[in-house]
């Protein structure tokens, strides 16, 4: 498919992504931004595969990147505030930190590191599919072929590890 074919498919619907993307993300501002990613993105695919059916090509594309920004904003809200002990979340250093609660979250930061080093290559991928990309106990279980029953089991230890490290930190600085 030539050049000129896909940019006059991508102006023709334009303005139906850019609506698409908006009620998608409701933000203006980042509808914008993806729908030039996926222009960028479906610019790259045709320069490495030939694309059939390119209009549903591209809306997928742009669908597709707005559920990867809503995903990755919902990991960011969520972070692991949820299965953290508020007295937990309190000892964090805060941005105006005194240099002994700097240093008592640089000994936590090295103990967790350390902990989740030690944890099978299954479990710390969890993790972070988890904590990190915000994916879904069946999302992760999909991807590793075990159940959602045995991503939670592991998520749950995963984090009694983590919590265990801080008040172990606490008793014995």
């Amino acid at each position: 498919m030539s050049q000129s074919r896909f940019n006059s498919v991508f102006l023709s619907q334009r303005l139906s992504l850019l609506r698409t993307l908006q009620r998608m993300v409701r933000n203006p501002s980042t509808a914008e931004d993806l729908l030039q990613e996926t222009y960028l993105r479906v610019n790259r695919a045709l320069g490495e595969r030939r694309i059939e059916h390119l209009e549903p090509f591209v809306f997928q594309t742009a669908r597709n990147l707005a559920l990867d920004y809503l995903r990755s904003r919902r990991v960011h809200e969520r972070t692991m505030v949820e299965d953290v002990p508020l007295d937990v979340l309190q000892s964090i250093a805060a941005v105006a930190s005194s240099p002994d609660e700097v240093a008592h979250a640089e000994r936590l930061l090295a103990r967790l590191t350390i902990s989740l080093a030690r944890l099978t290559p299954r479990q710390q991928r969890i993790f972070i599919l988890s904590r990190v990309h915000g994916s879904s106990y069946v999302e992760i279980a999909h991807e590793l072929h075990v159940s959602a029953s045995t991503v939670q089991k592991e998520l749950k230890l995963i984090m009694a590890i983590c919590i265990g490290v801080a008040q172990r930190l606490e008793e014995h600085p």
